[in-house]
């Protein structure tokens, strides 16, 4: 069974089958000259403190939603580019994924920026919410902030994306 294309849940991640997902039509056409993906992990620390894990929250449907959008803004940015995404909700342990991104297109250029802005644009739009647990207590640390219409968060997710 394929993987969908954009989804968010407590499963473990799997780059294989967004991958697959993605690159099913190229494969088939020839068309596809690169295939990019991202993958965020759960590191061991931040602002000097050991962590010990995470856990993340959202408001799915709209998290959903908020997906449609990048992956429209983006196939309106660059044209032929299909892109998958998947974030993960609950408990994750250090060194496990928390959002996993793949994208294929004609052009190299096009795949990389596509996932370097799909994660950008997640931080910035999407009803996310991740906690940090550490020695000695926990915090709230991200969460969506930007209003999916501001075009000068799109100009900066894009920027980011093109540099």
């Amino acid at each position: 069974m394929n993987a969908p294309l954009l989804a968010i849940g407590p499963a473990p991640l799997d780059l294989p089958a967004l991958v697959a997902a993605v690159t099913s039509r190229g494969a088939e056409t020839g068309t596809d000259g690169a295939i990019a993906s991202f993958i965020g992990v759960v590191r061991n620390h931040n602002v000097g403190r050991r962590v010990s894990h995470l856990e993340y929250e959202a408001y799915e449907p709209l998290a959903l939603r908020s997906f449609e959008r990048i992956s429209t803004e983006i196939a309106a940015r660059w044209p032929g580019v299909r892109l998958a995404l998947h974030h993960r909700i609950g408990r994750i342990d250090i060194g496990k994924a928390s959002v996993v991104i793949a994208a294929a297109s004609a052009h190299r250029g096009h795949a990389c920026a596509a996932c370097r802005y799909a994660i950008e644009r997640v931080k910035q739009i999407s009803p996310i919410w991740k906690r940090e647990f550490f020695e000695g207590g926990d915090v709230w640390i991200e969460g969506a902030t930007a209003d999916p219409d501001d075009a000068q968060a799109l100009a900066d997710a894009e920027r980011v994306a093109c540099a």
